[in-house]
């Protein structure tokens, strides 16, 4: 008989909601503190099933691939509720399985289109805080990979870019890249990247409106930093920052600065190759502007030999003929320099 009563196959719906009950039980302080210990686990076993079941809806597996009904069903329920923001904030109790598995749903949610429109980027223009949380989980040696892929995820969506910018939360990545633990400091350094290069228009405001402050803390806290790979992915991240025509008019007020050239000189004699190439892309920026302030000039004409004599054994590990050209230019134009 048990044969006629078979139990109908679960929507990804259900499952989504299956899981939002379950999110409950992972903070046992909060509501159900008189629930046995034993019931809990088993509580918490079903949530880590119910969280792999649905990252299987949005990535599939080797057998088969995501299905786009499924995957727009379990998008549209999961932003209905709470779902998200309960997964955020439980995320600490999970053991180290489902944490994983709810970071890679987290991610996946974000790139979801239903109907052409990113449901995400809608749900989180009214839960900006969500993000308060998320940055400070860099701060926490367990969380802080799980919720930095989350942060780095969702600032996909222009809205919550520029609420980032906006906010002081920017200011705490000069801190978050010199972190002791290595691979957090690393993902911060990944999410910085990403908050100053995805969205062009959402940057190129926020530099224009903050670039005293900005590119003081970037010169003292990044460049100047004692740490080597600090160092290294600052003057390359500087690099694609001015390169980038949206920011034409933060780099042609970059240039003006002796301080800034100051420091990108400094960088020139660095023992490292892969600095000084960078710092090279940064400083030709200065040499080839044709408004150069008397300051300015006057510091290349009185570093004139220095320069010219570094430029000459300046070479990349791999021939590379725009390289050389760039470095001929720069060449050329110091060698014409008058005080």
């Amino acid at each position: 008989m048990k044969g006629l009563f078979k139990s109908k196959p679960r929507t990804p719906g259900d499952i989504v909601r299956q899981t939002r009950d379950l999110l409950l039980y992972t903070d046992r302080s909060v509501s159900f503190p008189d629930l046995r210990e034993s019931k809990r686990e088993e509580k918490l076993v079903e949530l880590s099933k119910s969280l792999r079941d649905l990252k299987l809806i949005l990535y599939g597996n080797s057998e088969s691939e995501p299905v786009a009904e499924a995957c727009a069903q379990l998008t549209l329920e999961f932003f209905k509720g709470d779902t998200l923001r309960r997964l955020i904030t439980s995320l600490p109790n999970m053991n180290l399985e489902a944490r994983k598995d709810a970071t890679q749903v987290v991610a996946n949610l974000q790139r979801q289109q239903v109907n052409s429109r990113l449901i995400a980027a809608d749900y989180l223009e009214s839960n900006l805080d969500l993000m308060d949380v998320l940055v400070e989980g860099f701060e926490n040696t367990d969380m802080g990979l799980h919720y930095g892929t989350m942060f780095r995820e969702c600032i996909r969506h222009q809205i919550v870019a520029k609420y980032v910018l906006d906010s002081q939360h920017v200011k705490k990545f000069f801190y978050y890249i010199q972190l002791p633990n290595f691979d957090i400091a690393a993902d911060a350094a990944a999410t910085f990247k990403e908050l100053l290069t995805r969205h062009k228009s959402t940057v190129a405001e926020f530099l224009t409106k903050n670039e005293d402050w900005f590119f003081a803390d970037y010169n003292s806290k990044l460049l100047e930093s004692s740490n080597y790979i600090t160092r290294r992915q600052a003057i390359k991240l500087l690099g694609d920052i001015l390169l980038d025509r949206s920011n034409s008019a933060v780099m042609t007020k970059y240039v003006r600065s002796m301080d800034n050239l100051r420091i990108l000189m400094n960088l020139l004699r660095e023992s490292s190759k892969t600095i000084q190439i960078e710092a090279f892309h940064v400083f030709k920026l200065f040499v080839a502007n044709q408004n150069k302030p008397s300051d300015i000039i006057n510091i290349l004409v009185a570093n004139r030999t220095k320069l010219l004599r570094l430029l000459a054994d300046f070479k990349p590990d791999k021939e590379d003929p725009r390289f050389e050209a760039d470095k001929a230019q720069v060449v050329r134009e110091i060698a014409s320099l008058k005080p």
